[in-house]
């Protein structure tokens, strides 16, 4: 009988398989692209977004982070109810505890985009901390009003510049000690009110550059409400420890009010060194032209000379004399005014500058190369980088 056949069952000794090793190179093989690899090209490549099954998913997921969104605003409480448990805590002499929890709780409503309770949670914190004397905290959320004012896209309005207004009230107004006896405890005394003075200034003023750039992008002119530029002209007058007329005339001949830029530069000069008076009427008169205000130029010097005695130098003489030739279309004259009267003009290096812009503004004569620049600096230190 035939033996039928069976497959030889082949094994390999454990020596024979402790000898066998692999190839050192495996050949490549080129495989066809899976499906998955095919669909994360054509997510790759193609426009898909219209595809139904992707616009329900993406829907689905909208609704759910709308839903997710709308919770967390149910979530907080009315701003009433923070703002009269905050200022308890503020009443209560907790100022630390009460300004971080005035900064979390305003950026949570702020997140919500409940952007109209976390500006009276700011408003109320700013003003109570500095009706207590907190300076530093009350500036804080002071400024933390305007970033909401630009996050929340706030028109520059009437009543948004109000309440504006009624922070920068509450900003302390407290004039520095005079008529001290000069023993150590005065010279403390003076020292701890010039340091206080010079935080209230510090504070008030960035504050207020940042509402005059937020009323500048939001509605007011280029420059910023001339409100908003009056306050801060007014407030560096009379708190700095240290008066710089530059930054004051800065603010003022942008904030509407020439009578009473008038009368605080005569206060100045009665007070001021020799030789620094007609510094400061002709740079508030170079500053109102370089804006092209020719009226509101003239109107200083008239007010000026009822009230006091003008100052005769060079330098106010050069003044009068530029007045006259901007009313009419003498160009030449007005480059000679500029080479007789030199050497008064570099008393100070602003005043070649402003006269650029003055030719420019006037006459149409484009400023020299390089000049462009510098004088965007000049303006950027004199209003903390407020656009001019």
């Amino acid at each position: 009988m035939a033996k039928s056949w069976r497959p030889v069952r082949r094994t390999v000794s454990s020596n024979l398989k402790a000898n066998c090793s692999l190839p050192q190179k495996i050949p490549r093989i080129n495989l066809p692209p899976s499906p998955l690899q095919v669909l994360h090209f054509l997510l790759a490549t193609l426009d898909l977004t219209s595809h139904p099954l992707l616009t329900y998913e993406s829907g689905r997921l909208w609704r759910r982070k709308m839903v997710r969104e709308r919770n967390k605003r149910a979530a907080l409480a009315p701003a009433e109810e923070t703002i009269v448990k905050l200022e308890k805590t503020v009443d209560a002499g907790n100022y630390y505890e009460a300004q971080q929890m005035y900064k979390s709780i305003s950026a949570r409503y702020a997140a919500a985009q409940r952007y109209a309770e976390a500006l009276d949670i700011l408003q109320s914190g700013a003003s109570i901390q500095l009706r207590h004397g907190q300076v530093t905290c009350g500036a804080e959320l002071a400024v933390l009003f305007v970033e909401i004012l630009v996050k929340g896209k706030f028109e520059c309005s009437q009543e948004t510049l109000e309440r504006v207004r009624k922070i920068y009230q509450d900003f302390p107004q407290i004039s520095v000690p005079q008529n001290l006896l000069g023993d150590d405890d005065d010279m403390q005394k003076l020292a701890e009110a010039l340091g206080a003075a010079k935080t209230r200034v510090e504070g008030c003023s960035s504050f207020l550059k940042a509402a005059i750039r937020w009323s500048a992008e939001f509605g007011a002119p280029g420059i910023g409400s001339l409100e908003l530029h009056y306050m801060l002209a007014e407030y560096i007058y009379s708190q700095s420890p240290e008066l710089d007329m530059t930054k004051v005339s800065f603010h003022f001949v942008r904030g509407g009010h020439p009578e009473k830029f008038a009368a605080t530069l005569v206060n100045f000069m009665g007070k001021c060194y020799p030789g620094e008076d007609d510094l400061a009427i002709a740079r508030a008169v170079l500053m109102y032209l370089s804006l092209g205000n020719m009226k509101d130029a003239n109107y200083l010097i008239d007010e000026i000379k009822k009230r006091k005695a003008f100052p005769e130098s060079e330098l106010t003489q050069f003044i009068v004399y530029l007045l006259q030739t901007l009313e009419r279309d003498a160009f030449p004259l007005f480059r000679i005014l500029r080479q007789k009267y030199k050497s008064s003009i570099d008393k100070e290096p602003a005043f070649d500058e402003l006269l650029d812009e003055i030719g420019e503004r006037f006459y149409g004569v484009r400023r020299r190369s390089g000049l462009q620049g510098v004088f965007g600096d000049f303006f950027k230190m004199m209003g903390g980088e407020v656009a001019a």
